[in-house]
């Protein structure tokens, strides 16, 4: 059975709640999910997808609870990730020249090592959106890429 790991990146909590509400929407679409609110790398199952929720915090980085997974993407010895499918929403405050840079960071690198992108990048703005609708409106595309597989 196909089991979606939702990883968070979070410094403040909002996006870990963003992720929550997902993850509970899928389940009651009967995808089941494993939510990684500190997520370790070498952990994390590859032939199973990922939804990577990342907040963008100070000039761009990552959030606090994803910084070791960041150093785990950009070793020179980072594992091919070929067969991982994922999607990644990136939330950021569009008040910064470095808005979602962590989560387009994220989505481009795990392309470089192997990775296929399952949706589209969701980008989500703190100050302009309503991150729950925006999420939620995109939700159908994940479940039916989840559902493909």
């Amino acid at each position: 059975m196909t089991v979606l790991h939702l990883l968070v990146g979070t410094t403040s909590g909002n996006t870990e709640f963003l992720a929550d509400t997902v993850s509970e929407k899928l389940n009651q679409q009967g995808i089941e999910t494993e939510l990684h609110y500190e997520p370790e790398f070498e952990k994390l199952p590859s032939d199973q997808p990922w939804l990577i929720f990342l907040a963008s915090h100070g000039a761009g980085d990552y959030a606090d609870s994803m910084l070791d997974f960041y150093d785990e993407i950009n070793d020179p010895q980072s594992p091919d990730l070929a067969g991982l499918n994922y999607a990644v929403v990136a939330v950021g405050e569009s008040c910064y020249d470095t808005f979602c840079e962590a989560g387009r960071h994220c989505d481009k690198r795990l392309q470089e090592l192997g990775g296929t992108q399952m949706t589209d990048r969701l980008e989500i703005d703190m100050l302009e959106d309503d991150p729950e609708e925006k999420a939620l409106n995109w939700l159908p595309a994940i479940a039916d890429a989840v559902k493909a597989l």
